[in-house]
């Protein structure tokens, strides 16, 4: 269970306490405070904090540009405008704080999207519980060939197995050697600043992440996609979940424009205007080298 009885209990009381204000509330939002949703083994994702909403989004947009929007009718229009000609600054009015449980090597991942406030559990000052994250059968895979940085086959049999057990034996075994250095009953054993770096990429880690929602959409562009690591994708996909039920009409433009459109260079905008009018284009008429051409064929086909 990713929480224990005693949070549980912790988030049914600030779920349970009510407070009156003028400020914005988004009732989607407010039916996912505090409550966890479950990623991988052990790790979740919940709502702490949120501010502003779809209607923050064009207020801020009308007061920066005034006059210039007054050809776009209504504020779903005016938003997907605003994604369309990639205006950022509007989306930077609404933030999100958000508790995330989850596995140091996907932190090292995540943390490299430098646009949000962190404040990471310590293991300098407390003691990392015995929580790892141990793959799923199925997400076990071998090394691709054509990707340096992706997964081919999945393993299976006893190549699978084995590779479970040194997953799971050497965090165990780590995790021994760290209680006995840190020391217990009475020893004054080693420093926990220094015992930690014993410690596996796999145990889990906690922070709170805090970020406004153009950089939120940056992230889940990135790793939200079919092409990111699957154990941030899965964290990114939970984090959509939220984000849908938060600001509909920013999500659905995000969803359109981002996670469903493309970019394209103006090369390949020549190639697509010539194959309009008729004209046969390939790889050696087009311009592009075989890696973009092989990219363009992908978007267009």
């Amino acid at each position: 269970m990713p929480l224990e009885p005693d949070q549980l209990a912790e988030i049914e009381a600030l779920r349970g306490e009510t407070y009156q204000t003028l400020r914005a509330t988004v009732p989607g939002m407010e039916k996912h405070l505090y409550t966890p949703l479950s990623v991988l083994d052990h790790g979740f994702v919940r709502v702490i904090d949120y501010m502003g909403d779809d209607s923050a989004i064009t207020q801020a947009a009308r007061v920066s540009y005034g006059k210039g929007t007054k050809s776009v009718q209504n504020d779903e229009g005016l938003i997907r405008y605003l994604m369309r000609h990639w205006h950022s600054t509007p989306f930077e009015m609404c933030e999100i704080k958000l508790h995330v449980k989850l596995p140091v090597f996907v932190a090292r991942q995540w943390i490299r999207h430098r646009t949000a406030n962190v404040n990471e559990y310590s293991a300098r000052y407390s003691i990392l519980d015995r929580e790892f994250y141990i793959p799923a059968p199925n997400a076990l895979a071998a090394q691709s060939v054509v990707n340096n940085q992706g997964r081919g086959e999945a393993l299976s049999g006893e190549e699978a197995e084995r590779v479970l057990r040194y997953l799971r034996d050497d965090a165990m075994r780590c995790y021994d050697h760290y209680e006995e250095m840190i020391g217990q009953g009475g020893q004054q054993g080693l420093a926990r600043e220094l015992a930690r770096m014993n410690l596996p990429a796999n145990i889990y880690t906690q922070w709170y992440w805090k970020v406004d929602l153009h950089n939120l959409f940056h992230f889940l562009r990135l790793r939200a996609d079919a092409h990111a690591q699957y154990e941030i994708r899965v964290y990114a996909d939970a984090i959509c979940e939220v984000v849908r039920d938060w600001v509909p009409a920013a999500y659905g433009a995000f969803e359109n424009y981002r996670m469903g459109g493309a970019n394209l260079s103006a090369t390949a905008l020549d190639c697509i205007r010539r194959m309009l009018k008729g004209e046969t284009v390939t790889q050696e008429t087009s311009g592009m080298s075989k890696g973009e051409w092989r990219e363009f064929e992908g978007l267009i086909g």
